[in-house]
């Protein structure tokens, strides 16, 4: 997977999804998670992942933030930040089927923000994270 460096606005998107992330609501997992999405109008959006009982049910941070971008009028992710970890960020990764959803409402060029194994703070092209990802016409 090749790595792009990040610019100051994508720092700040992956500042916002790491602020958001304390706002998760894990007690299952114990996985915090929260994600911070830049609309095409320069909208930000956040969400975090909420667990519930009937656990391994529970919303993706990722997908908590697309909807509140759709419920915000947003149509298109220009770039998306995704933060994890237990206690501390640890590298991670969306799942498939948010991999799915930022692929469907991105394009191109939407970039995706993360914490990469080494520690530093990696941009990827969607389609990098989900080769052959698809959109229903």
């Amino acid at each position: 997977m090749a790595t792009q460096n990040v610019s100051n606005d994508e720092q700040k998107l992956f500042d916002a999804a790491t602020k958001v992330r304390a706002n998760s609501y894990a007690p299952f997992s114990q996985y915090y998670v929260g994600a911070a999405i830049i609309d095409e109008n320069g909208a930000l959006h956040i969400g975090c992942n909420v667990e519930n009982s009937s656990f391994p049910e529970g919303a993706c941070a990722e997908a908590n933030a697309v909807g509140a971008m759709i419920a915000a009028g947003g149509k298109r992710i220009v770039a998306i930040a995704a933060v994890g970890g237990h206690d501390d960020l640890e590298a991670c990764t969306p799942c498939g089927g948010c991999r799915q959803r930022i692929f469907e409402f991105g394009d191109e060029n939407t970039r995706v923000i993360l914490k990469g194994e080494n520690g530093t703070i990696e941009g990827h092209l969607i389609y990098e994270l989900l080769p052959g990802g698809f959109r229903l016409r």
